[in-house]
């Protein structure tokens, strides 16, 4: 079996001790492919150092990421901007909006969000969403920005059938990573209603690491947990959640 984890931080410093191995274990488990989000100028350079090191296994994608959007957003904005312009990326992201934390740079976020996605569309690549607390406003400012050509991957996906749903007919896709694991999470119901025409897989390693490693180290390599969670919840072999999942994100990334 084949899989894909759509978002991983693989550059974070928790991830530095054993970082060979880690990857290594990934591509042992399957997981053959990893997508890197950027957070902000401070990340870029051990992103790029383990594309160079993984190329057959390791992407990177290029944002600025809603709660690194302060004082300098602008600049920062720029240097995403420079990065789109000289090098080879497979995605824009991971951008978006986060509620959750602080609303003090909340209009500066939305700024960001919205220059970002028209980055997507002018270099034909996926935008990766961050919507912590803000998921309506995402779905509509992707709505306003939705010409036929934009599609991408509501991150970390948390909500109701009802965001879902609407999500799906944005032609976008969900990340589904070890959330769909834990004890109260609604995930495996929303799944069940919605189907997999429109997920794919993701752990945010180093976080939310899925049962039975929660709250330690998430790495790449615990995506088969992920998906044998789903295939149990819906009653269907892992083989088929790995196949669809997998075609889906590569769907998502032109592969």
């Amino acid at each position: 079996m084949i899989y894909i984890d759509t978002h991983t931080h693989l550059y974070d410093e928790q991830l530095n001790p054993d970082e060979d191995a880690m990857i290594q274990r990934a591509a042992d488990a399957g997981v053959t492919k990893m997508y890197m989000p950027n957070c902000d100028s401070s990340t870029v350079n051990g992103m790029l150092r383990i594309a160079e090191q993984w190329p057959k296994n390791c992407f990177p994608m290029m944002g600025l990421h809603p709660t690194y959007v302060k004082d300098n957003y602008q600049q920062e904005l720029a240097t995403v901007k420079q990065w789109l312009g000289k090098h080879i990326f497979y995605g824009v992201g991971e951008i978006g909006l986060d509620y959750y934390w602080d609303l003090t740079y909340k209009t500066q976020q939305i700024e960001a969000f919205k220059l970002q996605i028209d980055w997507g569309l002018e270099h034909n690549l996926p935008i990766i969403i961050h919507s912590r607390e803000s998921i309506q406003d995402c779905i509509d400012i992707v709505k306003k920005k939705q010409n036929g050509k934009l599609k991408g991957i509501f991150h970390c996906f948390g909500s109701s059938v009802i965001e879902a749903r609407q999500i799906i007919e944005l032609g976008f896709y969900m990340g589904i990573g070890g959330v769909v694991t834990f004890k109260k999470s609604n995930l495996p119901e929303v799944i069940q209603e919605i189907g997999l025409s429109n997920v794919v897989l993701e752990t945010d390693a180093p976080y939310l690491a899925p049962v039975p490693y929660r709250g330690k180290r998430n790495e790449s390599a615990y995506i088969p947990l992920i998906a044998q969670h789903i295939a149990t919840t819906m009653d269907t072999p892992i083989e088929e959640v790995a196949a669809i999942t997998t075609r889906n994100a590569e769907m998502v990334f032109n592969n």
